[in-house]
């Protein structure tokens, strides 16, 4: 409206301009020419007028012309951005009631703002029942501190990913793979775009794959196993029967009696335990204490394939991570199995573990002087279906590479052909495992 009157003014004060201008410059030429010829100051009187109209006509079409053209080219931008930021919208539009995952839109204080048809199958409520609740209404006290954390990191204005829990009605709980997006308005964060999708079944489909796997490894350690255990009883019925001719009882004959049945039994309960189907609890736990129960199994394969297990533990102080230690037991057995497994018949097998500390982590690594891998192998090592074994499937290194990283590990393959095999498992050490800080707690104890 200000800008209206301005134009308005603009012509107006031009044309009273124009009317002044002339009729001073009209007046003076009427003046010197009545001193020179009557007959042209009566002709010029006359036409004086017309000629006024004339030029302000001009002058006024060129000046109306001008703002009209810059007036209609600014309204076909303005339609232009109009229509560009209709398409933007429409596309947004799309994006966000289309989304195969779902999407909330969250203000400054994690209310829920607006959601998807995705969104609203996700947490079973539509979105009128859903108006003005706050996120952390779905989530259990140890779950709010953890995504709250994740919140406020995206409101300085960085994106962040993770994983959690959320809890219905019922007692129905669900696994969400989360995003959180800041949404910037001029620069400033306005609220935050919450990506999520449920991956519970995906979960459970995992577990499946690593007790399957399990399972399979167990059976194939049977035999073995049941081939080491054979060897103790012989020795137990040899001397029962020595027993029964002699009528006597050796103190000595009593205690090898005693080891071998207590090898028995530590065999066996070792593989109760694996073989066990039992709930994800994740405790500080003692890796050389798992690796030395995984080498009591596995020496059993690899008596019967001719081939030594060497382990060196680490010997400054206990190496504990936070960790499901059935899970590790199952990544230790398929990497030495693997191992004893890659060494030819016809070669003296030689498997090396050994147990370190770096840099905060738990360095465990198994090398053999097995056949080895070329290097396009290596890299697909540990993909799910891929195997070098002629009836592997190709999972139980893929489970393994999945259990290290969900205990926030990593594992590294280096094979040479012909030399064998090295396989690094880094696990993050749990804060304060170090003889200093034991020995601090100890004496405040």
């Amino acid at each position: 409206m200000r800008k209206a009157k301005e134009i308005a003014l603009k012509v107006a004060l031009a044309y009273v301009l124009l009317g002044i201008l002339w009729v001073i410059l009209s007046d003076y030429f009427s003046v010197i020419l009545a001193h020179e010829k009557l007959s042209l100051y009566i002709y010029f009187q006359r036409f004086k007028g017309w000629f006024f109209i004339f030029v302000t006509g001009v002058i006024l079409y060129l000046l109306v012309y001008r703002r009209t053209r810059d007036v209609l080219h600014s309204n076909d931008q303005l339609k232009k951005k109009e229509r560009e930021l209709y398409i933007q919208n429409e596309q947004y539009h799309s994006l966000f009631k289309h989304n195969p995952d779902g999407v909330l839109e969250l203000d400054l204080k994690g209310k829920i703002m607006a959601l998807n048809p995705e969104a609203e199958a996700l947490l079973e409520s539509s979105q009128k029942e859903l108006e003005d609740i706050q996120l952390r209404n779905f989530l259990k006290e140890e779950d709010i501190k953890v995504v709250t954390g994740h919140f406020i990191d995206t409101l300085s204005g960085k994106g962040s990913m993770f994983e959690t829990n959320i809890h219905l009605a019922e007692e129905k709980a669900k696994i969400l793979r989360c995003s959180f997006i800041p949404i910037i308005v001029s620069g400033e964060v306005t609220g935050v775009f919450a990506i999520a999708r449920d991956i519970t079944q995906f979960r459970k489909n995992e577990e499946m794959m690593i007790v399957s796997e399990k399972m399979s490894v167990i059976g194939q350690l049977a035999a073995a196993v049941a081939h080491e255990i054979r060897n103790p009883l012989t020795s137990l019925k040899g001397f029962i029967q020595l027993m029964q001719t002699t009528g006597s009882v050796n103190r000595d004959h009593l205690d090898i009696m005693l080891s071998e049945v207590d090898r028995i039994d530590l065999i066996s309960g070792e593989m109760l335990i694996l073989g066990k189907q039992q709930d994800l609890h994740y405790q500080i736990v003692n890796v050389d204490s798992i690796l030395q129960q995984v080498i009591v199994l596995m020496k059993a394969q690899a008596n019967i394939d001719n081939v030594s297990i060497d382990y060196k533990p680490y010997l400054i102080e206990p190496l504990r991570v936070e960790a499901e230690a059935n899970q590790l037991k199952q990544v230790f057995i398929n990497i030495i199995k693997n191992a004893v497994e890659a060494i030819p018949a016809d070669r003296r097998g030689r498997v090396s573990i050994s147990l370190n500390r770096k840099d905060g982590d738990a360095i465990i690594i198994v090398s053999d002087n097995g056949t080895g891998m070329d290097p396009e192998r290596i890299e697909k090592v540990g993909e799910p279906f891929y195997s070098t074994k002629e009836k592997g499937t190709g999972l139980g290194l893929a489970i393994c590479k999945k259990i290290i990283e969900k205990h926030k590990g990593k594992i590294v393959f280096h094979s040479e052909k012909q030399k064998g095999t090295v396989v690094e498992i880094c696990l993050p050490l749990i804060k304060g495992n170090s003889l200093r800080e034991t020995a601090g707690r100890e004496r405040k104890s």
